[in-house]
């Protein structure tokens, strides 16, 4: 009689599922390390039966549940109220991501010092600084509060201890990949580490109806580090994005369960912190009277309407290889545009030195951006003015024509508020008819209002 064989161990990616008959520090799937575990024979539904319990609470019509039980609180910072869909719902869990030394620290301990302000107990766990380090920061940018608690730790355990001592309304974590259990083997920032944190925090703040915010480190590709069920967990993904090089940051919805995904955030940071911008529209506006070779489109950040101010400079250059100069924008588009100028407007570009950029840093890559280069680039060559009154935004086509951009009467809705009594669109079918509107008088370097059509 043959002897029963016993089940040989199988390996299991905890990611993707892929299995293996042996150890290996790779999934050979999804390409993801250290994701790859040791598991019994039986798995998922050959495992045994679990029976069923009765439920504490029975099933109700969905026309039947209120969200009285869960209302908005607003944390303090506008912009951030803003991103997350009007407020902070009772037991989110929030992922807050960036790059390093974008602002998210700064950030969320304003966000902590107004909630503590309001009366709210706060707890502020710091894995990457220490105590005092922090306290150096909350003097900086005035976030004293007797309300909000510190605490330096990176034990998972003595976290859950805090969380038990303050039993804070808030609970801010920075950051995930900083912090690990005993109870599994491996430093902290692994798959497994930061799978684990990131479920029991989670899991305590829906037991309590503790709104969490978690701070996600990034890898060179601008994606959340760890594995991808982190974003899975959590009911809120934001990114602050933000260049170096100029102190405005901007912050977005990545995935929101309880709002839109199409709000952004604006901030500016400052020697004592980071403050909201409510209304960016003069960062990115020269305050100066119009000169040729300057004109303002509305850019589209989510669902806010932005006036952004492009500048071209020609100079005459080398006919056999002109320059092609470019900063906040997209140079492709910038190549596009000058042939479509040449070809379909009769503006020569082919033989002069370009440079465009835009007023702020801010970045301006969206096809809405087209008209706004061909004007500018057209009133450097040619002289002529754009009314200080006046707003453009429009995608140009490779056969010259204007062609509508998304959203456009939200964009002109902004302008209007913002005081552009006309803006030139697709309305002007042709960039040629566009130009003509802007030219306006013959007069050299005068353009009239009354020659471009009002709202």
């Amino acid at each position: 009689m043959a002897s029963k064989r016993s089940a040989a161990p199988a390996y299991v990616c905890t990611e993707c599922g892929w299995t293996t008959a042996k150890w290996v520090g790779r999934c050979g799937e999804c390409q993801q390390w250290g994701t790859v575990v040791e598991q019994g024979a039986k798995q998922g539904l050959e495992a045994r039966s679990v029976p069923s319990l009765a439920p504490t609470s029975p099933a109700r019509p969905i026309t039947e549940v209120t969200t009285a039980d869960a209302p908005r609180r607003r944390s303090g910072v506008g912009e951030f109220d803003r991103v997350l869909g009007g407020g902070v719902v009772p037991g989110v869990a929030i992922l807050l991501s960036g790059e390093p030394g974008v602002g998210k620290s700064t950030l969320l301990l304003e966000v902590a010092a107004r909630a503590a302000a309001e009366g709210r107990r706060v707890l502020y766990v710091s894995a990457e600084e220490s105590v005092a380090q922090v306290r150096l920061r909350a003097e900086r940018t005035n976030a004293l509060q007797p309300s909000l608690f510190l605490a330096s730790e990176s034990d998972l355990a003595t976290i859950l201890g805090h969380i038990d001592a303050v039993e804070p309304d808030l609970l801010i974590v920075d950051s995930v990949q900083t912090v690990a259990s005993s109870l599994l083997d491996g430093a902290a920032g692994m798959p497994g580490q930061v799978r684990e944190v990131a479920s029991t925090l989670i899991r305590v703040a829906k037991q309590r109806a503790l709104p969490l915010v978690l701070v996600g480190h990034v890898t060179k590709d601008g994606s959340v580090a760890g594995p991808r069920v982190l974003e899975h967990l959590v009911d809120v993904v934001c990114q602050f994005e933000g260049d170096r090089q100029t102190s405005l940051r901007f912050i977005r919805a990545l995935k929101n369960r309880f709002g839109p995904t199409d709000e952004v955030g604006c901030f500016e940071m400052a020697g004592d912190g980071i403050r909201e911008v409510p209304d960016p529209s003069a960062l990115f506006i020269s305050q100066g009277e119009p000169a040729s070779g300057t004109c303002v489109g509305i850019s589209l950040e989510g669902k806010r309407a932005l006036p952004v101010e492009v500048q071209a400079l020609t100079i005459a250059g080398n006919p056999a290889n002109p320059r092609r100069v470019v900063s906040g924008v997209d140079r492709a588009r910038v190549d596009m545009v000058l042939a479509v100028l040449e070809k379909r407007a009769g503006v020569q570009t082919s033989n002069v030195d370009v440079y465009v950029s835009t007023v702020g840093g801010v970045r301006f890559t969206e096809p809405a951006a087209d008209l706004a280069i061909a004007v500018a680039v057209a009133g450097a060559l040619q002289e002529f003015t754009v009314p200080k009154s006046t707003a453009v935004a429009g995608e140009l086509s490779l056969a010259g024509e204007v062609r509508p951009v998304t959203q456009a009467a939200q964009r002109r809705g902004e302008a209007k508020r913002l005081g552009y009594t006309a803006v030139v669109d697709d309305r002007q079918k042709t960039l040629h008819a566009a130009l003509a509107s802007l030219r306006g008088a013959p007069r050299r370097g005068r353009t009239r209002d009354e020659d471009i059509p009002k709202f």
